[in-house]
């Protein structure tokens, strides 16, 4: 029974078929499928799970929301990367094709319109420039380290890590025009260096005259700085970027900047203010240098060195902070500034250089295609005399507040001019020139060709005139009596005296005695070109002249009765070439005045200093020769005289002939001669004049109405004279 109770072992067919009504064991029950409740009970988890969902969402609305979000986003980047892959093939294109268009980097250093024009004195030294100045090339690789770290320091401090355009800079420079009130365009443009090179470049448009009304145009509508002329400019700058190397855009930019007083590029400006090579200059001069780019004329230092040193501290401040210079360096360069050279702190010549420009061939001078140099008579040791004596007069001799001008012209007998000054400012150029450009009624300056005339027509110094009360009937104008400045006569006095004196009355007779038509010729033979007055008013100076006339007439009395035009060139070569293309030695023309007549004449004219109207500009220990002048209403005052050796003029008055007050050309005129001739003579040994006495006297001169009573003889023998001298 034991053995019947115990439970048989299934058989194998058994365990392949499970008996019915078997539940299975809970190992098969967790083995087997989850079945439709266990997916049924899923779905519903998920359900609930995105009803939370969308409870916390906000339902159904939140879901179209991020939906048209997507199909937004989607529309937006889809066009946003068409129209920049467009716009990139677009400016790859533009780049491309001015890219093409870009010359080798030596047909871009020299972007000049005219050339210069160099002027050397008479011991071959610089003293004054004008034109375009263009040094030379200089190169990134040969300026001065010094200098090309102050311009990328100061210009564009990530010159080597941009593309040509800088969006950084861009976007400082708008918001600082921003802040300070203006347009986001206006004032700090943010332009890399490469930028401004195509700017120098005007983006390849060439200058041609004929269509443009004048270079400065050119150059402003090159500047603009509309949003257009903005991204031409960057297209420009990158094609740059891709053509040139970095240093080679460095180079271009550094050749072509103007820096002022005419320079174009480093090496000019560098020689024109210092008088050394770019690759030569020091820290100091390096940034004042740079400091010119932002703004030229103004901190130009030929025009005012301590602006132009405080706009160099600040470029050293600069490159200290970007460390191109150690502390003790730029400690160094701050307390030892930047100074002029000795040529371009004196400006010497202004008015002088330009009226030499202005004597020239326009094609040599103010049109010149070509680099001129001109070898000129100047003496800056004379020039210097004559700045100074007449700015000692005006402090010491002048009211406080007077705008009464002067003009001094110093030459040598042959009319080599030496020193000009055109008026009381003297450090300027194209300023207008009294010197030269200014006609005045000469006054009695105009005298001695009235006694040269009667000298050359057999007349002695000792013969002798009346003076006294006279009037003349001139057609057109009814009488007509000239009276003496002293408002009294002297009776009979000889010609020496009545010029000695400057007498009005006998001047006017020996003119009527000599003839107007004779005074005329001798004084336009002197090169007195201006329109002579026709009238006996001529013999007291009512024409006008301007002061290098006659400054030039009186050196034809100096050299014994020659002819003379003043010259300041004396020779033009174009640079780099050996032989002259003009020279001039003299200018000494035809003679006028035979030469013994000439030195009866100085010998006049030297009494009129040594005892008459002219004492105040004696020379001690020299022999001076002269004439003073001073015309109605003392609107003009004259001295013009003459040591042996050189000639000089001086003319005072005001520009809008307002009388002077209490001057007359024996006043501050024959100072200010006096103050110049002291200067230039300082260190010379003294030689005479050439002059001598007198012929003893052999005739009364008389005006033509009484001579005519005496009988016709005399007067056919002078007419005679006159003939045989100048011609029918």
């Amino acid at each position: 029974m034991t053995e019947s109770r115990r439970r048989k072992a299934p058989l194998v067919a058994d365990k392949r078929y499970p008996s019915k009504g078997r539940k299975p064991t809970a190992a098969k029950r967790a083995a087997k499928p989850a079945g439709k409740k266990a997916a049924a009970r899923k779905t519903t988890t998920r359900k609930i799970t995105r009803k939370k969902t969308r409870r916390k969402s906000g339902g159904n609305g939140g879901g179209f929301f991020r939906r048209l979000f997507r199909w937004v986003w989607r529309v937006f980047w889809g066009i946003t990367w068409r129209v920049g892959a467009v716009a990139a093939m677009l400016l790859a294109l533009a780049v491309g094709v001015v890219y093409t268009s870009l010359p080798d980097v030596d047909a871009l250093l020299d972007g000049r319109a005219r050339g210069s024009v160099t002027l050397l004195d008479r011991n071959g030294k610089v003293f004054a420039w004008r034109g375009d100045q263009f040094g030379g090339v200089i190169t990134a690789d040969t300026v001065s380290p010094h200098l090309k770290n102050a311009v990328v320091a100061t210009e564009d401090k990530r010159f080597y890590r941009h593309f040509g355009v800088s969006p950084r800079g861009v976007a400082s420079a708008v918001r600082i025009n921003l802040s300070e009130g203006r347009g986001p365009l206006s004032g700090h443009g943010g332009s890399t260096i490469t930028q401004q090179t195509a700017k120098l470049l005007c983006l390849g448009v060439p200058y041609v005259p004929s269509e443009w009304e004048s270079e400065a145009a050119y150059e402003s509508d090159c500047r603009q700085g509309s949003l257009w002329r903005k991204a031409k400019e960057a297209v420009y700058a990158i094609a740059m970027e891709v053509k040139y190397s970095k240093d080679e855009i460095l180079t271009i930019y550094l050749n072509r900047a103007f820096l002022g007083a005419g320079a174009r590029g480093f090496e000019a400006a560098s020689q024109r203010y210092f008088g050394i090579s770019a690759a030569e200059v020091n820290p100091a001069q390096s940034a004042m240098l740079a400091g010119l780019l932002v703004a030229p004329t103004r901190y130009a230092p030929t025009n005012n060195l301590q602006r132009s040193q405080e706009r160099a501290r600040l470029v050293i401040g600069l490159m200290e902070a970007q460390d191109y210079l150690t502390t003790a360096q730029a400690s160094q360069a701050r307390n030892n500034p930047a100074q002029l050279s000795d040529a371009a702190a004196a400006r010497a010549g202004g008015y002088f250089a330009d009226w030499v420009i202005t004597e020239l061939p326009s094609f040599f001078g103010t049109d010149s295609k070509d680099d001129v140099v001109i070898k000129t008579t100047l003496d800056q040791r004379i020039q210097t005399s004559a700045e100074e004596a007449l700015k000692y007069i005006f402090q010491e001799k002048v009211r406080q507040g007077s705008e009464a001008q002067a003009a001094i012209v110093v030459m040598s007998a042959d009319g080599a001019v030496r020193g000009m000054v055109g008026g009381r400012k003297t450090r300027v150029s194209g300023a207008f020139n009294r010197a030269t450009q200014a006609l005045r009624q000469t006054g009695s300056s105009f005298k001695p060709f009235v006694y040269a005339t009667a000298l050359e027509l057999g007349y002695s110094p000792l013969d002798t005139v009346v003076d006294e009360p006279y009037c003349i009937n001139i057609p057109g104008s009814g009488q007509w009596c000239p009276k003496n400045y002293t408002n009294k006569y002297y009776g009979r006095v000889t010609l020496a005296d009545a010029l000695k004196n400057s007498l009005n009355i006998p001047a006017v007779k020996v003119a009527e005695v000599a003839g107007l038509d004779n005074v005329r010729t001798v004084a336009s033979g002197f090169g007195i070109e201006s329109d002579l007055a026709q009238g006996p008013a001529l013999a007291l100076g009512a024409s006008e002249s301007t002061l290098i006339e006659m400054t030039g007439a009186y050196a034809g009395i100096l050299n014994g009765g020659s002819s003379v035009e003043p010259y300041g060139l004396s020779e033009l070569k174009l640079l780099g070439d050996e032989a002259p293309v003009m020279v001039k030695s003299t200018g000494i023309g035809e003679r006028v005045i035979n030469d013994k007549a000439a030195k009866q004449l100085t010998w006049m004219m030297e009494r009129v200093v040594s005892e008459g109207t002219g004492g105040r500009a004696q020379l001690p220990g020299w022999q001076v020769a002269g004439k003073t002048g001073t015309t109605q209403a003392a609107r003009d005052a004259w001295f013009i005289g003459f040591t042996a050796d050189y000639v000089t003029g001086v003319w005072m008055g005001y520009d809008d002939n307002t009388p002077l007050s209490g001057v007359t050309g024996g006043g501050l005129p024959a100072e200010i001669w006096k103050e110049t001739m002291l200067r230039v003579t300082e260190g010379m040994t003294p030689t005479p004049l050439p002059m001598v006495a007198p012929d003893p006297p052999v005739r009364t001169a008389q005006p033509q109405q009484q001579r005519r009573r005496q009988g016709r003889g005399f007067e056919e023998a002078i007419n005679n004279l006159f003939k045989n001298i100048f011609g029918n």
